[in-house]
């Protein structure tokens, strides 16, 4: 590894960058999704309108607050609103979610940007080292094939190298996207749930 990256020169080191935002930000999203957010919404749901049925809005909200996870937060704030009705209600739990939302998205950018720009580094370093081979060659004075196949041999080195980091990248960005919108959709349908328990229940005026 040492020796190919020596041998991909220059445009190797802005790769390893890349590489390294990209690796970061895939654990950060890796902890935050499946742990953080590991929470399944509808569960929760069940277990929240439980307490709200057995110990009333204020027993729905202290769960809520027990909950460090995005679902909790979102029906939580929704809950604090009960008093005020269900336009406030709705109000509260859209302003939650859209703040859990950008939790739940923030990094994806960096990994995209990762996939994205690894191979266009790669495919750079190939230019300019084939236009170093083509210049050893017009310094030689004659076309060697040693020469030739040893600086396009080093200038494709960076193109694997770009190519070798951005599939992983599009691969987890791929997976996260696909997790970020199921839960997605599971707590709005939590939320709507929420809502609709209240009303059914009395507890809140539509």
């Amino acid at each position: 590894m040492i020796e190919l990256f020596q041998q991909g020169k220059a445009m190797m080191w802005p790769l390893l960058a890349v590489f390294l935002l990209g690796l970061a930000f895939i654990i950060e999203r890796f902890i935050t999704l499946l742990i953080k957010a590991r929470l399944n919404p509808m569960k929760f749901m069940d277990q929240l309108t439980d307490a709200v049925d057995s110990g009333g809005v204020d027993a729905g909200r202290e769960l809520c607050d027990a909950t460090p996870q995005p679902v909790a937060k979102i029906l939580g704030a929704g809950l604090a609103k009960v008093k005020m009705g269900r336009e406030f209600v709705e109000e509260g739990i859209a302003a939650a979610g859209a703040v859990e939302l950008a939790f739940l998205d923030r990094g994806m950018l960096w990994i995209a940007m990762a996939s994205t720009l690894a191979p266009i580094l790669g495919f750079l370093g190939t230019v300019t080292g084939m236009i170093g081979a083509f210049a050893a060659v017009a310094l030689a004075g004659e076309v060697e094939p040693t020469i030739v196949a040893s600086g396009i041999s080093e200038a494709l080195i960076t193109t694997a190298t770009g190519l070798a980091i951005a599939a992983p990248m599009v691969l987890f960005h791929t997976l996260f996207t696909s997790m970020i919108d199921r839960y997605s959709r599971d707590m709005e349908q939590a939320a709507s749930s929420l809502v609709d328990h209240l009303l059914e229940k009395g507890i809140l005026k539509g």
